[in-house]
């Protein structure tokens, strides 16, 4: 197996400095969509300006650049300690090149080894796929929009939430509006309906490595996610929470079989730096989307 080291320290980099071209396009259509000079439509502007200087100086877009979240699916015959080995090493080297700030910390002592390596730190998901592909997703999640996620158990009698998608989108839109403007908004929902406490956390996370203009199969979940953004972006919470009609960008709902017993809703919410990336490598072929 190649020394993909240097591959991976790219996809790091470009994670880490460069916005995602749907991203910044939906950030240039909020903008244009509030009131001129407004205090939400000023945000915005910092936001772009922001984007494009990082793009420039390969800077981090954010101070926070978050767990490094990787999905690797790799081919039969691939040694997921190899990768493991070399993905860590890539992480420890960006984090040299401040492509990635030293975030990570030890849970107890809050010593910070100054490379973001530790204890399920990167975090890592691998499955074995058929073919010769190896395809990683990354995503940097910040704390500050990981401290606004939420799960719900219904139903839920204060919200007057009940176990069907009507009751989902009262304790979605409770999330949006106890976040506030925490978390940096605009900001993107993932939403898992179903699973456990735990699967539902992961799922919700999942749900945002999809594109903005993914559009879901299940028509009855569509409907769900452009109503949900409508009106959450009606509650005027706006940039950063300066008012406006810009709070949510997108909503990516998934589901999961559950018992009978529970029936959960996790959020979890993206930040307007929203840091995703993939790389694939074939016979020798990288290529970055």
């Amino acid at each position: 197996m190649e020394n993909l080291v240097p591959h991976f320290i790219e996809l790091i980099r470009r994670s880490s400095t460069d916005l995602p071209a749907d991203m910044e396009a939906a950030l240039r259509r909020a903008r244009a969509n509030e009131d001129p000079d407004s205090a939400a439509q000023t945000t915005l502007d910092a936001i772009l300006e922001n984007v494009q200087m990082s793009r420039q100086g390969s800077t981090p877009i954010c101070q926070d650049t978050g767990t490094p979240i990787f999905y690797v699916y790799y081919p039969t015959g691939w040694s997921t300690l190899v990768l493991r080995k070399q993905i860590r090493e890539a992480v420890a080297e960006a984090t040299l090149r401040s492509y990635l700030r030293p975030n990570s910390v030890d849970t107890l002592t809050g010593k910070n080894p100054g490379n973001n390596l530790g204890d399920d730190f990167p975090y890592f998901h691998f499955e074995e796929v058929e073919g010769e592909t190896l395809t990683i997703d990354l995503m940097l999640k910040g704390g500050g929009c990981e401290n606004v996620g939420a799960q719900y158990s219904l139903p839920n009698s204060a919200l007057g939430a009940g176990r069907d998608l009507a009751g989902v989108r009262k304790v979605v839109l409770d999330a949006v509006h106890q976040a506030q403007g925490q978390g940096c908004a605009p900001g993107i929902l993932g939403v898992a309906i179903g699973g456990d406490r735990g699967s539902g956390y992961l799922a919700s996370k999942e749900a945002l490595f999809q594109k903005m203009a993914d559009t879901n199969p299940n028509p009855e979940l569509a409907a769900l996610e452009e109503r949900l953004t409508d009106e959450a972006n009606q509650l005027g919470i706006g940039p950063m929470g300066f008012g406006g009609k810009t709070t949510v960008l997108g909503t990516k709902i998934t589901t999961l079989n559950r018992l009978p017993a529970s029936y959960y809703v996790t959020i979890s919410y993206m930040c307007w730096a929203y840091r995703r990336r993939r790389m694939t490598w074939h016979n020798g072929a990288i290529a970055y989307r």
